[in-house]
């Protein structure tokens, strides 16, 4: 399964010390646009995610071809979005790792499947990766990743939680 990730889920699962879900998921790896690499590595130096996914063995960098859908993407999103995009369209990617409602909504417009760090951590919870969701999504929430009260308490249902 060839599966690009943007630097949200990268950083969000490194703050919470869960990066390593994500070769639990997809144990071929994953593979990240340069454009996310200086995101999360070069200028993130020092924040979460710079360290492990700098030594991570199972992330490949590869460079988006410059083209007219990158240059198109580069219009409407944030440049790492508008690279991973543009290269799991280039790889023919079985799926996108995106956390933002704009850049989904780009994939999936290119026939891109998507997956974010909430559906990453409901795998998890389901395959008992996790004993609990909740303080998982407790703990993204105290890190500053934003979620809405509804997917919040959608998340808990999917994997059999009581919401409070």
């Amino acid at each position: 399964m060839k599966v690009v990730a943007d630097a949200s889920v990268l950083i969000a699962l490194s703050t919470i010390r869960q990066l390593t879900l994500l070769v639990e998921r997809f144990p071929q790896g994953i593979v990240i646009p340069q454009a996310v690499w200086r995101e999360v590595v070069e200028q993130g130096r020092g924040r979460p995610g710079a360290q492990d996914v700098a030594m991570a063995p199972w992330v490949t960098v590869q460079n988006a071809a410059p083209s007219g859908i990158r240059q198109l993407l580069l219009a409407e999103l944030e440049v790492g979005e508008a690279e991973a995009i543009a290269l799991a369209h280039e790889i023919s990617a079985d799926l996108i790792l995106l956390d933002e409602r704009d850049a989904r909504q780009t994939a999936a417009r290119l026939g891109l499947r998507s997956l974010g760090t909430i559906g990453i951590l409901i795998w998890a919870k389901q395959s008992n990766r996790l004993l609990q969701l909740r303080p998982t999504l407790d703990a993204l929430q105290q890190g500053r990743f934003r979620i809405s009260r509804s997917l919040y308490i959608q998340a808990l249902a999917v994997v059999g939680e009581k919401t409070t």
